[in-house]
């Protein structure tokens, strides 16, 4: 696995990460080369108020009371693996000078938009409407209001993380480790809320939408637009605003048909991640090794009284969990199911503005190159799982989604999402044609099925003008 959940790994973990931009717009903490803040620990200060770790002597530090009263307040956070507290406070403090209020025009055009598509939509998918309130969301609300769905898809994944990572570490590591090793087991809350604050900070200042991440993180019945994101990406754009709000309307709202009419659909997604996090262990023995051939290799071995040489270790990979077969089954239904989601996304929407909205064509590239370079669904998914959500995936999805509305119909496409056996698979997508062809098979077999079922068997009690003839001598001539 090239990433490790929450930036358990080598300190620079962002790959479209460039020199330079440690420290723009306070998000570079615990994210660029060199960084000396590989847990997060910047997003802690700076949520508290206060400056980065080691911007003092602890004397300093400790006067600064109302810092450390609230971070005494942190630590008897009881709530679960993720301080959830430090989370919303280290996202929404990202966002002081970023984040505009909605405005009234911005809520009546979001809630025009949604219902235009909605109407548009109607044609094609046999899914109803899954938005019973359009709302427009600014940053912050976008952070506050979706914390209730990360909580319940994060938690899982951060308690076998730290669970893991305490129960395998060696004495001999925790002893060079020194306080980075208590850390891992007494502050994993507080280290989750930092990295969780940190993502979702930067997530918000690029949604577009409720589902943008590839899951329904808004309330039930809820469609959402964020303005001031979609303001921003339309600026880049060579179509007009209006334009641009009603394609991303009719993206948000088919995704809340999926998953409003899908009802197994989100908890199918969750159960796959949450099936990675089952499988993360630590191989003790591995670890030991590993931290062995790290000390020979690197310069100046380990100081415990250098966290820099410590940093190095932790930086050099030994602590990475391995991946196991189940975890890469659960990885690959995990990406085949986003893969899905989003070409029948890509699909429905296609058919329902091609005619109508003149700029689609070129608005679905932009989505589509989006995708391609790491949008937030990518970058979620790669910072939570190690997932890299391939493009050609969803390129394959919709291929299949296209295809089948084209040849057997939008209710047969649909259908399909009655059950999870009955999607494509990985393989599937592999040869997206033959699986729709191979429908048109089992729809043939099914009718000849159901005659068969109509028409009467032989030999259980034939009709009186089907009785068979008489034989030779027993009074009647046969019939020829």
């Amino acid at each position: 696995m090239s990433e490790l959940p929450f930036g358990f790994g080598m300190p620079d973990r962002d790959p479209e990460r460039k020199p330079g931009d440690e420290g723009e717009g306070g998000q570079g903490s615990g994210q660029g080369s060199g960084d000396a803040d590989p847990f997060g620990f910047g997003a802690l200060f700076a949520g508290l108020g206060g400056g980065a770790p080691g911007a003092g002597t602890p004397e300093e530090l400790l006067g600064k009371m109302p810092l450390f009263a609230e971070l005494q307040k942190l630590m008897t956070w009881s709530g679960g693996p993720v301080n959830w507290d430090l989370a919303r406070q280290g996202a929404i403090s990202q966002l002081a000078t970023g984040s505009q209020p909605t405005s009234e025009a911005e809520r009546t055009a979001v809630a025009e938009a949604l219902r235009l598509a909605d109407v548009w939509l109607d044609g094609a998918t046999e899914l109803p409407s899954g938005i019973d309130r359009p709302l427009a969301w600014s940053r912050v609300e976008w952070v506050e209001q979706t914390l209730p769905a990360w909580s319940t898809l994060i938690d899982p994944l951060a308690e076998r993380v730290v669970g893991a990572m305490t129960s395998a570490l060696p004495p001999e590591a925790a002893g060079l480790a020194g306080p980075l090793a208590g850390v891992m087991g007494r502050m994993g809350g507080l280290m989750f809320g930092a990295q969780v604050g940190q993502a979702l900070g930067r997530l918000s200042s690029e949604v577009l939408s409720s589902t943008d991440v590839g899951l329904p993180l808004a309330p039930a019945g809820a469609g959402v637009l964020v303005p001031q994101n979609v303001a921003e990406f339309a600026a880049g754009l060579d179509r007009p605003a209006d334009e641009v709000r009603l394609f991303l309307a009719l993206r948000e709202a088919a995704s809340q048909r999926l998953f409003a009419h899908v009802p197994w659909l989100r908890q199918q997604l969750h159960d796959a991640v949450h099936a990675y996090a089952r499988g993360i262990t630590i191989d003790r023995e591995a670890i030991e090794r590993g931290i062995t051939e790290a000390m020979g290799d690197m310069e100046g071995g380990i100081d415990p009284s250098d966290p820099e040489s410590i940093q190095r270790l932790i930086g050099s990979g030994v602590l990475e969990p391995e991946e196991t077969p189940e975890q890469q089954m659960a990885l690959r239904r995990l990406e085949t199911l986003l893969a899905l989601v989003e070409g029948w996304v890509d699909a429905v929407v296609a058919t329902a503005a091609a005619d109508r909205l003149p700029g689609h064509a070129a608005l679905a590239e932009t989505m589509r190159r989006r995708r391609a370079t790491g949008g937030p669904a990518e970058q979620t998914f790669a910072t939570l799982v190690g997932l890299q959500l391939r493009p050609r995936r969803l390129r394959d999805a919709a291929t299949v989604w296209g295809a089948m509305a084209q040849q057997h119909g939008t209710a047969a496409r649909d259908r399909l999402w009655s059950h999870p056996d009955l999607l494509p698979t990985s393989d599937d997508l592999d040869e997206p044609l033959d699986f729709v062809a191979r429908q048109g098979l089992d729809d043939g077999l099914t009718e000849l099925t159901a005659d068969d079922a109509a028409r009467p068997s032989e030999g259980t009690g034939p009709t009186s003008h089907e009785t068979d003839p008489p034989e030779d001598g027993e009074g009647g001539t046969p019939a020829r």
